[in-house]
């Protein structure tokens, strides 16, 4: 079994100082922990690095050169058995499966971010789009997200949305 951590938008020290402490807990139980952009500074990625066993990133449209220099626009790993693509925009939310059908036909699971809003479909060829929403800038969600999953057995499963308490 693989557990994962998804999370997107984190937008540090802009939105946030600091991950919430929730988070940090679900970093030290994750296998692999899946950014999908705007980070907006090196600090968490440097964090991440050294804390988690494995990071797979990207950079998002907030995303300086320093990070870019570090994270492909696109990553692409195989888990277990399970073919995952993270990509920080996909567009618009009209026409986002047929777009991601196209764009990523090998894939089985993809990982996005931007909007702020979490997302959990699957498309008419099968793929898996999941968007955490963002754990530090809520926008106009209700809360700020993440999403956990578990790969067992060469498949996705328990893919969970989760929901922090409001910052103090």
């Amino acid at each position: 079994m693989t557990r994962l951590l998804l999370i997107a938008d984190t937008h540090l020290p802009l939105r946030a100082k600091a991950l919430p402490e929730q988070v940090w807990r679900e970093v030290d139980a994750a296998d692999v922990v899946v950014h999908a952009g705007d980070w907006v500074a090196p600090a968490l990625l440097d964090e991440l690095e050294t804390r988690c066993e494995r990071l797979v990133g990207v950079w998002g449209n907030n995303d300086g050169a320093d990070l870019r220099a570090r994270l492909p626009e696109i990553a692409r790993v195989e888990l277990d058995g399970v073919r995952l693509a993270v990509i920080h925009e996909t567009g618009g939310k009209q026409g986002r499966e047929r777009r991601c059908d196209e764009r990523f036909p090998d894939t089985d699971v993809l990982v996005f971010g931007h909007s702020h809003i979490p997302w959990d479909t699957v498309t008419p060829n099968g793929l898996r789009l999941l968007n955490p929403g963002s754990p530090t800038d809520r926008r106009r969600q209700p809360f700020c997200t993440y999403q956990t999953a578990e790969i067992r057995d060469g498949r996705l499963c328990d893919v969970a949305l989760h929901e922090l308490p409001p910052r103090r």
